[in-house]
């Protein structure tokens, strides 16, 4: 079966929604709660790599469950995500 451009591009946006409202939340999150960290790394390549992570996971739920929407590939772009977040604020370091 096959989608017109418009309906594919509708469908990949709303793949990637909930890696883009993660990333960004994350981000907001870091200048909120930790703002001198958060400050030196700025907002756009927070974003950007945060993005691009969870958009790997999800691809990687959607490969190993054969469909989106599992609770197991969210669960795993949070901590993922959260995880890239901590070594992006190089958090470690107290």
């Amino acid at each position: 079966m096959f989608m017109d451009p418009l309906s594919s591009i509708n469908h990949l946006l709303n793949f990637l929604a909930p890696a883009f409202a993660v990333a960004l939340v994350l981000v907001v999150g870091s200048q909120i709660f930790d703002r001198k960290r958060a400050k030196t790394v700025g907002w756009l390549k927070p974003i950007a790599i945060n993005f691009v992570i969870g958009a790997t996971v999800l691809q990687g739920g959607l490969i190993v469950f054969g469909n989106d929407g599992k609770i197991w590939t969210y669960g795993g772009l949070v901590v993922i995500s959260a995880t890239s977040q901590f070594f992006l604020l190089r958090s470690w370091r107290g």
